[in-house]
């Protein structure tokens, strides 16, 4: 109640203050309502009150930065390297996973020792490539100096923990197989910066596969040297405490000679170049316009260009990508740019997802509103309006003591003017109409971008031709592999039904399959840690019946499809189908081989081309069943097996690709033969691998294991 009767009074009294100053201005004004016909004008932009901080350099030279704040009882220790960036090349991941290590263990404390005592004291400690970071209460903050400075002095680097972040890291991973955005970022960094630079490096499960503990250890030993990296420490802290903290814990660290990279600077395209990524089955495009800037930290156009970013597409609603793409156009729900600073090299980009009918259509408008700021100077309004934006940005930004920390940091690692961010807000006033539209016909490239898209080949690419300067698309895979155009053509005589007939005939015959009374298959994969079962029997009646059960939870799904009645059950949740959709997509489902269904005459088969499918060329069949939906299926030259299968499903938040694949095909008796692997991705956070522990056929079954009450 009195929360909400103070509520009650901050209403009323702004009312009344509103009232009483609308009185006055009527009363004192010669023009009436003339105050309201425009917006305050800006006032001169002031120096900015950053804060103090305090510097001073250790004699091993790690150099330390002290930003106090006493506020509350906490204290914290940020240990960033200034190295540059190596190239990682096929072993890509391992510099990423030598930071992880060094929370993995010491020589004096295992990962779970070390993890204990982290949780004792309330802290947290986090490492990683570019260094490590601590935070606590002021008065445990020797204890986790002394762990941080464990981590950092003595890693045990277990060969175990490493094993495992690489497993971890590997299923990760796997989601970019149908991830549009992961795919389009892998595509990006290739073609925008190379192969042959830092910037250009994918991870793959190849590239993390071939990470050793040798170059775990040999990133360590390179780089964790005091004279290659910074100290900020931040919060209920003096400089003269941190000078006694800083020389008891770091100043003993030896320094030594720090190894130097140099690599070719990478340059816009000379022309427009298209790269895809193809997602089967994606009813969105994901677009990324982009190239390198030359724009380095403390670049003078720093400021200028990100106004100017930031009318185009930089952040605001107001920005002119956002206006027409989202608000004019209705393609996306998001167009957005942006403008990097880097000590290598720099980086414009611009960006959204759009419906498959109105990609070719975004591109367009996205080079448009290039165009039109490059050619067209900005109005003093929108101007104005980025600036506002920006101002209030910063000025929030300021609200967190590590905003002067980072500051700081940077101001001592890029060599930048002692007031370069005092002046910030004075520099940002300053930007001109003029400064806007040179910094457009600088930085933004409409005739020298790489345009990157990651959608549906066959609806959308043939499209985007127009806007490739040679008219040739480079196809990438996930990975941001180039993918090199299969020589293999398909044969005179071959068709679609010949395609299946080859497959049924590679794994046993009509024949034989339909002799088989059942098959039960059991398949096991891990879920959040714990193992899932699936079970599937299928008989010659076209008849089944499939359950998911989970350890320590039992069964959570279930079905059964008798061939009059459909019986779902997920979580608890009965149903009963005996018409519909889901009734008829079960019977076509449903038999030992659903393959000897598509030569029935009810299924329309496409032979639409041919494609590699990990490494090997495959026959990519269209299948088109009754209802008009359609499975992408494909199937391998040279043995004929079905090798992955793709559709489009419903998922909560709207349709989505789901991709299997199918390997390690096995006989299963008489010279049938069935997959014993298979990996789903695709609608779902992490992909499935799943193994088949058992596949038998014509087993004794239960009389009602088929029964729909």
């Amino acid at each position: 109640m009195k929360i909400k009767s103070i509520y009650i009074l901050l209403v009323a009294a702004t009312i009344f203050t509103s009232g009483c100053t609308r009185k006055m201005s009527e009363s004192t004004s010669s023009s009436g309502q003339e105050w309201r016909s425009k917006a305050p004008g800006a006032g001169t932009a002031r120096p900015v009150e950053l804060g103090t901080y305090a510097s001073f350099e250790l004699d091993n030279g790690l150099k330390v930065i002290v930003v106090e704040n006493h506020k509350i009882p906490r204290v914290s220790y940020q240990l960033s390297l200034d190295n540059d960036p190596v190239k990682e090349g096929d072993k890509a991941g391992f510099v990423s996973l030598a930071g992880t290590m060094l929370g993995k263990g010491t020589s004096s404390r295992s990962k779970a020792q070390l993890d204990a005592a982290i949780d004792y004291i309330g802290a947290s400690i986090n490492t990683s490539e570019s260094g490590i970071f601590a935070s606590s209460l002021k008065k445990h903050s020797s204890t986790l100096l002394d762990i941080m400075t464990d981590m950092l002095y003595n890693p045990a680097f277990p060969a175990e923990e490493l094993e495992k972040e690489k497993k971890r890291t590997i299923s990760g991973l796997a989601t970019a197989k149908t991830d549009a955005n992961a795919i389009n970022s892998n595509i990006s960094r290739v073609v925008v910066y190379g192969k042959d630079h830092p910037y250009g490096d994918v991870q793959t499960e190849f590239t993390t596969k071939n990470v050793t503990l040798d170059d775990v250890k040999k990133y360590y030993m390179d780089f964790f040297k005091p004279n290659n990296a910074y100290l900020v420490i931040v919060g209920d802290i003096t400089p003269a405490e941190a000078k006694i903290q800083a020389q008891k814990y770091f100043g003993s660290w030896t320094k030594g000679l720090i190894p130097g990279y140099t690599y070719t600077r990478p340059v816009p395209p000379s022309q427009r170049k298209v790269s895809f990524g193809h997602k089967e089955g994606a009813v969105q495009s994901v677009i990324n316009i982009a190239y390198p800037v030359d724009m380095n930290p403390g670049n003078p156009d720093i400021v200028k260009a990100g106004l100017m970013n930031s009318i185009l597409g930089g952040g605001i609603f107001s920005g002119r990508l956002m206006q027409n793409l989202r608000e004019k156009k209705a393609y996306t729900y998001g167009a957005r740019s942006n403008i990097s600073n880097d000590k290598l090299i720099g980086e414009f980009s611009a960006g959204a997802s759009v419906r498959n009918l109105v990609t070719d259509s975004a591109v367009y408008e996205f080079l448009y509103e290039f165009e039109r700021l490059v050619k067209e100077p900005v109005s003093d309004a929108d101007l104005q309006l980025a600036k506002n934006s920006m101002s209030g940005s910063f000025a929030r930004s300021l609200e967190s003591p590590q905003t002067i920390a980072n500051f700081a940091l940077n101001t001592y690692r890029y060599k930048l003017p002692e007031d370069y961010y005092k002046t910030y807000l004075q520099r940002l006033q300053s930007v001109s109409v003029g400064d806007v539209q040179e910094m457009a016909k600088k930085y933004i490239l409409p005739d020298n971008c790489h345009i990157i898209v990651t959608g549906n080949k066959e609806d959308v690419s043939e499209k985007l031709k127009r806007f490739d300067g040679d008219g040739l698309i480079d196809f990438y895979d996930p990975y941001g592999v180039l993918i090199e155009e299969s020589n293999v053509k398909i044969g005179d005589g071959v068709n679609a039904s010949g395609v299946i007939e080859d497959y049924i005939q590679a794994v046993g015959g009509q024949s034989k399959n339909m002799s088989v009374q059942n098959i039960v298959t059991i398949m096991e994969t891990e879920i959040m840690g714990q193992k899932a079962t699936f079970e599937t029997i299928t008989d010659n009646m076209d008849k089944f019946s499939r359950k998911i059960s989970i350890d320590k939870m039992g069964v959570i799904s279930e079905q059964r499809y008798n061939g009059t009645k459909l019986f779902e059950s997920q979580m608890g949740k009965t149903t009963v189908f005996t018409e519909g959709e889901k009734f008829e997509l079960a019977g076509r489902q449903s038999g030992v081989l659903p393959q000897i269904k598509y030569l029935d005459g009810k299924f329309t088969l496409t032979l639409s081309g041919i494609e590699k499918v990990n490494g090997a060329d495959c026959y990519v069949l269209k299948v088109k069943d009754e209802s008009g939906d359609t499975v992408t299926e494909y199937y391998d030259l040279k043995t004929a097996l079905l090798s992955r299968s793709s559709a489009t499903q419903d998922g909560p938040s709207g349709p989505v690709s789901v991709i299997t694949d199918y390997s390690d095909y096995r006989d299963i008796g008489g010279g049938i033969l069935r997959p014993f692997k298979m990996s789903l991705s695709g609608g779902m956070p992490f992909p499935l691998n799943m193994e088949a522990k058992s596949i038998e056929i014509n087993k004794t079954l239960a009389p009602d294991i088929f029964k729909i009450d």
